[in-house]
């Protein structure tokens, strides 16, 4: 029989061992089976935690809106300020999933793979309603935040006009362009759920980089961008319809397709085989 190469070397004491075991990773099935446990528990919380949570996180990534404007105004017209500017994308972020507030585009994979384990009637339901919930809290947290900001409750004139110009390049995408943007954006967000069960102290990092990259892209995250498509409209730069039909429909339809129809079928599919042989 070959030797099982895998096992630690011999002569290592307990506390040896223990160490080896703390800073092994995950492999891929332990990984799928937190975020899985995780995800069944989101599919069972009551609905008006999930709407108090969702909405919270809506509050919460206004912050990345309002912190590339507060960038946008005190820096020059430059090659590089975008740069700067993005660097406040990540703000909001930080605060909802570091403080695992109901943010939809996580959903995308964590509530989902509970489902495509175990695929039942009953399962499909369940996503179902928390996706329902989760997507209207987002969208009336950003709402009403962004009225606030809008009418000059929250900040000062001068931000208001750095935040509608933050948010004005959604204008040059259409409806079509924003789906497409939409997929890399539900595929990025997506695998910080996956990465984070092995992050092991570097969750902030995790989550600073990979939204920092979506900034950069461009893509189309259905909340963040419907914080700016709300200002948009509120500050009569756009119209209701575009709002919704031409930014929140189809970024959502890419945010689904990138993160569940891509990253989260891939993550499954990956340990499929072996769930099976268990």
């Amino acid at each position: 029989m070959a030797e099982d190469d895998s096992k630690p070397e011999p002569g290592l004491s307990d506390d040896e061992l223990e160490a080896v075991a703390k800073r092994r990773s995950g492999n891929a099935k332990v990984v799928h089976e937190v975020i899985r446990l995780a995800g069944d528990e989101e599919l069972d919380r009551p609905a008006l935690s999930l709407l108090s949570s969702g909405f919270a996180a809506g509050v919460s990534i206004c912050a990345s809106v309002l912190a590339e404007a507060f960038l946008h105004q005190h820096l020059p017209d430059a090659d590089w300020t975008k740069l700067v500017v993005d660097l406040g994308y990540t703000v909001g972020f930080v605060i909802a999933i570091m403080g695992n507030l109901q943010l939809f585009t996580e959903n995308t994979i964590t509530v989902v793979l509970p489902v495509a384990t175990h695929p039942s009637r009953g399962n499909f339901a369940r996503l179902a309603r928390l996706w329902a919930l989760a997507f209207v809290a987002n969208m009336a947290g950003t709402l009403a935040t962004m009225a606030l900001v809008a009418h000059g409750s929250l900040i000062d004139p001068p931000q208001v006009d750095a935040a509608v110009a933050v948010a004005r390049p959604l204008l040059d995408h259409d409806a079509t362009t924003t789906l497409l943007r939409g997929i890399p954006a539900g595929f990025l967000i997506a695998s910080i759920a996956w990465i984070l069960p092995n992050a092991r102290g570097s969750e902030f990092w995790v989550v600073f980089l990979i939204t920092y990259v979506v900034a950069m892209g461009g893509f189309s995250h259905v909340v963040a961008g419907s914080a700016e498509a709300w200002l948009l409209w509120l500050s009569g730069k756009a119209s209701l319809g575009w709002a919704v039909g031409g930014f929140i429909l189809p970024a959502l339809a890419g945010n689904i397709i990138g993160g569940t129809g891509l990253f989260a079928v891939l993550a499954h599919g990956q340990v499929r085989e072996e769930i099976n042989a268990d």
